[in-house]
């Protein structure tokens, strides 16, 4: 008796041109599929590692410029990279107006001051939205290639196998026979596209749905810090006015 790996082996190889070209496209999707789940997974659980260290740190620091500096150690985290570039902006508004703006991300810690009004905020907030908008569409990247090898793998291998049937009926045809033994080997043959097909489906399926989750996730997260960060600039900025006033 013929081992069933075997049996797969033969299968294929016995198979006609256009299945096998099928079979060979189906092999491109699938080693392109488990790539990008590899190449996201490990992106995706860096960022939400570093991000935590990232957000911890922030929350007990007392000084933005502290901050800045353990951010250029966590190039994994998209928060982290939305804050130094807030940052960059926000020092560069503070130099513009004169005195360097108080680093402080605590009310009463009572470092620097500012001259700049609210209206200088309009423009850290629209770098912190473009740094948002960077970051989503870099997370994203590759992602979309998963959703298109999930809807169009499935017919891509039910295409080799009604050609692949339909070149069993006609040998039936030709052989004037249609006996089990003659029909179900092409047929065999032929099921094999429609089952690689769903093998690539399936995990590209799942890999989309999960790193679009998770995605979304760290959107929220980058949406929740930028507020908070605008919040720490404009009460630094409406305290030092209250002192002066």
């Amino acid at each position: 008796m013929i081992p069933q790996d075997l049996d797969l082996i033969h299968m294929i190889s016995s198979a006609s041109p256009m299945v096998k070209f099928v079979l060979l496209l189906l092999l491109f999707f699938s080693i392109a599929t488990w790539s990008i789940i590899v190449i996201k997974y490990r992106y995706i659980r860096q960022a939400f590692q570093q991000s935590s260290v990232f957000i911890d740190f922030f929350w007990k620091s007392r000084d933005l410029s502290d901050a800045f500096k353990k951010a250029k150690n966590l190039d994994g985290s998209p928060i982290a990279r939305v804050f130094r570039i807030g940052y960059v902006e926000l020092k560069k508004l503070s130099q513009a107006a004169g005195p360097e703006f108080g680093e402080s991300s605590d009310p009463d810690a009572g470092q620097g001051q500012v001259t700049m009004q609210f209206a200088g905020t309009s423009n850290v907030k629209r770098a912190l939205r473009r740094a948002i908008t960077t970051e989503t569409t870099r997370m994203t990247q590759l992602v979309s290639f998963l959703a298109t090898a999930g809807n169009t793998t499935p017919f891509i291998g039910l295409f080799g196998t009604v050609w692949g049937i339909m070149g069993s009926f006609h040998g039936i045809g030709l052989r004037g026979s249609a006996s089990l033994a003659v029909v179900a080997p092409g047929i065999s043959e032929a099921l094999v596209a429609t089952a690689a097909g769903l093998a690539v489906a399936i995990p590209a399926v799942i890999g989309f749905n999960y790193f679009t989750q998770k995605i979304r996730t760290i959107e929220s997260e980058l949406e929740s810090f930028a507020a908070d960060f605008l919040n720490i600039v404009e009460r630094d900025i409406l305290r030092i006015e209250r002192r002066r006033g």
